[in-house]
């Protein structure tokens, strides 16, 4: 069967779930593509260039080094940095505030991800719920069983559950993969924030 079968066969539960597949297959790409292009430099990297610099007593190159960064853990840097000047605590604070903003850059969509993994299944159940009732009223009308009269609703039965978990599956796995990755970068975040301190302690003593 070809899609156009398959939506014909499972009817408006088919077309929720095709369209459903469309939005998840289009946010795991751009995410994707997201946390690749922000974990492309590394952390230890970033955090060796900055340490060369300060201990330069260039603060204003070792700002402009992680603001051309395209990395949280930079930015993370970045806000440090910018409170060079200010007591250890507003430093501290500064960090953290730029650590739950980029948390929250770091979460976009991944929460439609997890919804649509944990609805697919049951919106397929309910479109083989769907099917099975149109099989029985086929009965009904016919008077009689027999396959010729139940094929109907049993193909849309059918075709609803495989859709269903099509669309739940891959969902599934890219939300425990987003999460994995959205950690990651959090612990490069709160190790970034904890080496700047020191650095910027170690620099005004």
């Amino acid at each position: 069967m070809n899609i156009l079968q398959l939506v014909k066969a499972g009817g408006v539960t088919m077309i929720v779930l095709l369209a459903v597949s469309v939005a998840s297959v289009a946010i795991i790409l751009e995410r994707v593509i997201f946390y690749y292009s922000k974990s492309r430099l590394k952390r230890k990297d970033l955090m060796l260039r900055v340490r060369h610099e300060l201990k330069k007593g260039g603060v204003n190159p070792a700002m402009r080094i992680c603001k051309e960064s395209n990395t949280p853990f930079a930015q993370v840097v970045y806000a440090g940095l910018s409170f060079f000047d200010c007591s250890e605590k507003e430093i501290s604070n500064n960090m953290e505030r730029q650590v739950i903003i980029e948390t929250v850059v770091l979460e976009r969509f991944t929460s439609v991800i997890g919804t649509i993994g944990s609805i697919s299944v049951y919106v397929g159940l309910f479109g083989t719920v769907l099917g099975i009732i149109r099989a029985f009223h086929d009965i009904s009308i016919s008077g009689s069983g027999g396959i010729s009269v139940v094929i109907s609703g049993i193909s849309e039965a059918l075709a609803c559950t495989a859709a269903g978990l099509c669309v739940a599956v891959p969902a599934v796995v890219a939300y425990n993969y987003f999460m994995k990755k959205i950690d990651d970068f959090i612990k490069d975040m709160e190790l970034a924030a904890s080496e700047t301190m020191d650095l910027i302690s170690a620099i005004k003593k």
